[in-house]
């Protein structure tokens, strides 16, 4: 029978339906958690199970009741099969949850990074829990009352709803309050609410921003250890993308995935380090500001200035290179180059990108012809997912087979692995070069050189059945919040400004967060102003004359 032949069906009959299929279809990974939250799958929990199950139809069927007219219902339905299909699509194969921060990852990501989340699957999913109900919704004939009585018919659905659901909770108490109080996740993951949870954090943020820029440290200055007639100083800042702190074998991982930089004298390793967030676009705002995790907001970070601001109010020229995407606001009052356009015949540059080396181009003659005191950021691609073999070089891996789709689930752990620890391999050799840069420059060209190197998040390969990042910070793992940082200086640099190796060494092992850079940077330049924590400092306690 065809569908324009079918008999019209009341309205309220189709949301009690849609209402019942956004429950079912599209919240697997909330219903995997709800289960393992009440003890496990058992039979004593039937009646949980079920009372859980009837109070979200009615909470569901409440609220699209409130939208249930003609004109509005169809493009309504239809606009959440497509949103929640999309969703649960990389809710069940990422192991992700949806919050403002992963939205903002969504509406701030270049097209690059989007394409690689795109794949076959995910369109077959979107088709048969998208497009195939909303044009089952389109098509479907509907029979609406009129309208005194449907609004009374609607405003007691809505009652009765609330009271069902009220008395479902009662009854159900005992069980769901602890299970929603330790497992918060589940907000997150329950379909399509956390879209629109989301979605509103995110503009809230958004909107909230205001058109005026508050000054940070224009009081900053010098210190008198910069009395060194005649020798410029370059510090080099190197923002990783996705590297996770324990697949580096510096810090005691199984594969020898850092052996430039094991090799590298004086490099000081800080083996114990926490992440401002779980994604680019709030760890990168987040550490070059001087709010800390805990008093970090969008709104707060984008309305003041930051670490670059106030490192040109004390007279540096900044500047910010980036092979990624962006730099999220942090570098919107400094010079910028992005530098992750291919060009034809450039060896180091793919067919769809730039490799981290590109970074360098340049940047020696860039060092000697420079008139000013300089500190440059270099942002990397990184090990940026889920196409790991696309970060470095054909042939330049040592660790196979590797994984080559985005379809991460078709991979075997031990292939995902390998693309990313080939990855972290080729960090290491970018972030060898970059000290061997520096050492020249130091060594040929009397400069006094210094790189401080951090990631700005972790990610999940598998463990806990997650991938990617960007999980809200209250539930992220290890994997996606410890991530690596080292130092290295040269010789001037430290005496300069009276820096002790061993002291710094021997605080590698201490933990530490994304809360110090700002304050770090700050102190190994040597840099006077008010916003400036000397207790934040890493270096601090290692620099004489204080």
């Amino acid at each position: 029978m065809k569908i324009s032949t079918l008999p019209r069906i009341g309205a309220p009959m189709l949301t009690l339906c849609a209402s019942t299929f956004l429950v079912l279809a599209y919240n697997g990974s909330f219903w995997k958690t709800f289960f393992s939250a009440t003890g496990g799958i058992r039979l004593g929990n039937l009646p949980v199970y079920a009372g859980a199950f009837v109070a979200l139809v009615l909470l569901f069927n409440a609220v699209l009741t409130l939208v249930n007219f003609r004109f509005v219902i169809k493009p309504v339905l239809m606009a959440l099969f497509l949103g929640a299909s999309a969703a649960s699509y990389f809710m069940s194969r990422y192991g992700v949850a949806i919050d403002a921060s992963m939205v903002q990852n969504v509406v701030e990501t270049d097209s690059r990074e989007a394409q690689e989340l795109l794949s076959w699957q995910m369109l077959q999913t979107v088709t048969l829990l998208g497009i195939l109900p909303s044009l089952l919704v389109w098509r479907l004939p509907l029979r609406f009352l009129p309208v005194r009585r449907d609004l009374l018919l609607k405003l007691g659905t809505v009652v009765l709803s609330l009271l069902a659901i009220a008395g479902l909770l009662i009854l159900l108490f005992k069980t769901l309050a602890p299970a929603v109080r330790e497992h918060r996740e589940l907000r997150f993951l329950l379909t399509p609410t956390n879209m629109f949870q989301a979605t509103h954090g995110y503009l809230k943020r958004k909107w909230a921003t205001p058109a005026v820029i508050a000054p940070l440290g224009t009081d900053a200055g010098r210190g008198i250890k910069w009395a060194v007639p005649g020798r410029r100083t370059v510090t080099i800042l190197v923002v990783g993308e996705t590297a996770r702190a324990m697949n580096f074998s510096l810090n005691g991982y199984g594969r020898q995935t850092n052996p430039h930089l094991s090799a590298q004298a004086g490099l000081v390793n800080f083996r114990d380090v926490g992440s401002c967030g779980t994604a680019t676009a709030v760890s990168v705002p987040c550490v070059f500001s001087n709010l800390g995790r805990d008093g970090y907001t969008a709104d707060k970070a984008s309305s003041r200035e930051g670490l670059l601001d106030v490192l040109q109010h004390a007279g540096f020229d900044v500047l910010w290179r980036d092979n990624n995407s962006g730099c999220k606001g942090a570098c919107d009052r400094v010079r910028y180059e992005d530098v992750s356009q291919p060009r034809p015949g450039d060896p180091s540059c793919g067919p769809e990108e730039c490799y981290d080396e590109r970074l360098l181009e340049s940047l020696r003659q860039m060092i000697r012809d420079a008139k000013r005191d300089m500190v440059i950021v270099l942002h990397q691609k990184g090990s940026h997912g889920p196409e790991y073999w696309k970060r470095y070089p054909a042939g330049s891996g040592r660790f196979g087979p590797v994984c080559q789709t985005n379809e991460l689930e078709e991979c075997t752990r031990e292939s995902i692995m390998n693309a990313y620890d080939n990855t972290i391999l080729y960090t290491d050799l970018v972030l060898s070069r970059t000290i061997d840069l520096l050492r020249a420059a130091a060594i040929e060209d009397g400069v006094d050189t210094g790189m401080l190197y951090f990631s700005d998040h972790g990610e999940s390969l598998g463990e806990h059945n997650m991938y990617l990042h960007g999980a809200p910070y209250i539930i992220s793992p290890a994997e996606q919040r410890q991530v690596p940082m080292m130092m290295w200086l040269s010789d001037g640099f430290r005496q300069r400004f009276h820096i002790d190796h061993s002291c710094l060494a021997a605080r590698a092992a201490q933990p530490f967060s994304h809360d110090n850079v700002f304050h770090t940077v700050l102190g190994m330049l040597n840099v006077s102003t008010a916003v400036y924590n000397p207790k934040l400092d890493v270096i601090h306690p290692c620099t004489r004359g204080n």
